[in-house]
């Protein structure tokens, strides 16, 4: 079979992807062929602590449903699919705090697509009541990502 080094050198590329952007799963399709590249997502363990350590409400996993929270009023929703962070870098501040107020236009958090870090801002001013992501979590087009009130 001649095509059979390519497909698995695409193979080991996609599976590089799924790591470079923190993916669990990653679909390949031409028509003719198509690859799916699936892993399980490793467990994030620092949630918790941090979770413990915010004195406002947070939404567990569980607690309110994503269909719910992408309907709330004040749901701000993930424009694209990518990897959400809260903070700038690594071991920086987050871009706000949880019961805090956050102004129009305020950078919320990052979503990573394709190696290219994108703002979110708030589109209104309020209060944020609860975080319905974690750092370094992957996120969906149309995924609620906070609650502003």
């Amino acid at each position: 079979m001649p095509s059979s080094p390519i497909r698995a050198d695409l193979v080991r590329s996609l599976a590089a992807l799924l790591d470079e952007s923190n993916l669990t799963e990653i679909e390949y399709d031409t028509g003719s062929l198509r690859i799916r590249v699936a892993r399980q997502a490793a467990p994030v363990h620092h949630l918790a602590p941090a979770m413990a350590m915010s004195a406002a409400p947070v939404s567990q996993p569980g607690t309110l449903a994503h269909e719910d929270a992408a309907s709330h009023p004040g749901a701000v929703t993930s424009p694209m699919v990518g990897v959400a962070y809260l903070s700038p870098e690594p071991g920086a501040a987050k871009f706000f705090e949880i019961g805090g107020s956050v102004a129009e236009g305020q950078t919320l958090m990052l979503i990573e697509a394709m190696k290219t870090f994108n703002p979110i801002k708030a589109p209104r001013g309020g209060r944020i009541t609860r975080v319905l992501v974690a750092d370094g979590q992957p996120v969906e087009f149309g995924e609620a990502l906070v609650i502003i009130e």
